[in-house]
């Protein structure tokens, strides 16, 4: 599965990429531990200051991974958010609304 990950730093982990840390290596290293892989990380404007997009073999390994996250320190704030096939959503969605009977 894919997803992204939007996150906001923290003013110490400000610091410490003002002093050099290497965060394409660390999320390589998490990628590896989970046996996932990041397609890019990148540093944007706006609301958050990094975006990573990554793969892992299914939805508890990316929860685990933005858990880890999180529990860090490192950041403010960190969004989850996992692609989905629209093709199939909206299929989905369709098939819910010839079934679905509205109140009134």
């Amino acid at each position: 599965m894919k997803a992204l990950i939007l996150a906001k730093y923290a003013p110490h982990a400000l610091k410490g990429l003002i002093s050099g840390s290497d965060r394409e290596a660390a999320v390589k290293n998490l990628m590896d531990a989970v046996g996932g892989s990041a397609d890019y990380v990148a540093f944007v404007r706006g609301k958050y200051d990094v975006v990573a997009r990554f793969e892992v073999k299914d939805q508890e390994t990316a929860i685990g991974l933005v858990l880890a996250v999180k529990a860090s320190g490192a950041f403010e704030e960190v969004d989850y958010l996992e692609e989905v096939n629209m093709t199939q959503v909206v299929q989905a969605a369709q098939t819910a609304a010839s079934a679905y009977t509205a109140a009134g």
